[in-house]
């Protein structure tokens, strides 16, 4: 069957579906699925050589194989037409499939179907425990022209390489305070992200002064004076983005007396000081633990390990309006 052949078979049972529709909308993705395997089956009955499998991997991609050619489907019961799809994976891919289309139900509205080229319709990357292709039906643009790679050269590379795309991809899309939830590009230094979000106020001390040295390691704008506005956002989306650790008070993490002076002691100074002088030795070890990645996506620069401390005193004192960061944090180094 040629190209153009199958195109046309896919406008009839649109149509087929789309006054179906009209008549009683589908209600479920799994009963618009299975009605569109019956039509395309209907529709190439006589063609004896292909057989429509009824029974498919419940995470077969595409959806629906017919020869050489396969059809995604997609049912939403809004007005738009676009809507989460598959994973980047594609580990259960039907490798006799060489050109993939969308048949998409929109039940929202005016109920219709519509059918389109699945790399064109490919959008945009969701990324939750597993990164998913997000599709749009008549989308102007698709996110393989973005990432300068064609679908069917991006759909063989391993996952890593995968990633390097959609990486690059993500980070050309973020706005200004915004962080991406993964940074790695080796296997051997995953980040995934606890599916359990967690409160810092429930945390153990011990967990506690870890997270807060990292955050603080990465944010050296903590030094700014008290009255500097935002200062705490890139170490809230530090916990969150990488760790899953919600903090609900920024000040809880460095300007609360019972952080910066905890035997209540009165002994004066500023408290960002003096809580940072309680956590030196784990700024420290997270200075020579921590994946350089880190560094380069919040200080814009690769530092070496062992000269993450120095710099990091450069960048404190260059922001710091009251006092000197290197005047009195990590003299012994």
């Amino acid at each position: 069957m040629k190209q153009e052949e199958f195109e046309k078979i896919l406008d009839d049972i649109c149509a087929t579906l789309t006054d179906e529709a009209n008549s009683t909308a589908f209600q479920s993705a799994g009963q618009f699925e299975h009605r569109v395997r019956e039509v395309v089956q209907e529709a190439i009955q006589s063609d004896t050589s292909i057989t429509i499998n009824f029974k498919p991997h419940p995470q077969a991609f595409p959806d629906i194989a017919i020869g050489r050619f396969g059809i995604e489907v997609k049912l939403t019961l809004n007005d738009t037409w676009r809507s989460v799809a598959n994973s980047v994976l594609e580990t259960n891919r039907i490798e006799s499939v060489e050109k993939v289309y969308l048949v998409f139900g929109k039940m929202g509205g005016t109920p219709e179907v519509r059918w389109g080229d699945y790399e064109q319709s490919v959008i945009h990357v969701r990324t939750s425990h597993v990164p998913r292709f997000e599709v749009e039906l008549f989308a102007s643009r698709s996110l393989f022209e973005l990432m300068g790679i064609s679908y069917d050269d991006f759909r063989v590379l391993e996952m890593k390489d995968k990633m390097h795309h959609i990486r690059a991809y993500a980070r050309s899309r973020l706005q200004k305070g915004e962080r991406l939830w993964w940074l790695e590009d080796t296997p051997d230094a995953d980040h995934t992200l606890p599916i359990q979000a967690r409160l810092y106020t429930s945390m153990k001390s011990k967990e506690k002064n870890r997270l807060r040295a990292e955050a603080a390691l990465l944010c050296p704008s903590i030094v700014k004076s008290g009255r500097t506005r935002n200062k705490y956002d890139d170490v809230v989306l530090y916990l969150l983005t990488y760790h899953g650790v919600i903090c609900h008070q920024a000040r809880d993490l460095f300007s609360a007396g019972s952080v910066a002076n905890p035997k209540n002691d009165d002994a004066g100074g500023l408290h960002i000081e003096r809580a940072l002088k309680l956590i030196e030795d784990e700024m420290v070890e997270a200075s020579l633990r921590m994946e350089d990645s880190l560094f380069v996506e919040y200080w814009g620069e690769s530092v070496q390990p062992e000269q993450r401390i120095c710099r990091w005193l450069e960048k404190a004192d260059a922001v710091a309006k009251d006092w000197t960061p290197s005047d009195s944090l990590f003299l012994s180094r």
